[in-house]
């Protein structure tokens, strides 16, 4: 099984917005490539949706990606009216 862990191929985006929504799908990619059983993914699912620590972990991960995303874009700089 091949996972595309920057889909399209591009990290580039229109918007801030749409490359927070990128960062967001390249950090469920990453779990995805880190524990390919869908299975075991739904079941721990439930565990870290109820643990506070692990969910700010997630988003610490989401940030990362977006940094990437951010820098990639130079942040938007050049996308301002």
């Amino acid at each position: 099984m091949s996972i595309s862990l920057v889909p399209n191929n591009t990290l580039i985006t229109a918007t801030p917005e749409e490359g927070r929504q990128l960062a967001l799908k390249m950090a469920r990619l990453v779990i995805k490539a880190t524990q390919p059983d869908e299975a075991v993914r739904n079941r721990l699912r439930d565990v870290y949706a109820n643990d506070a620590d692990m969910l700010i972990r997630i988003s610490q991960v989401v940030a990362a990606e977006f940094a990437t995303v951010a820098a990639a874009n130079r942040y938007w700089v050049d996308k301002q009216p």
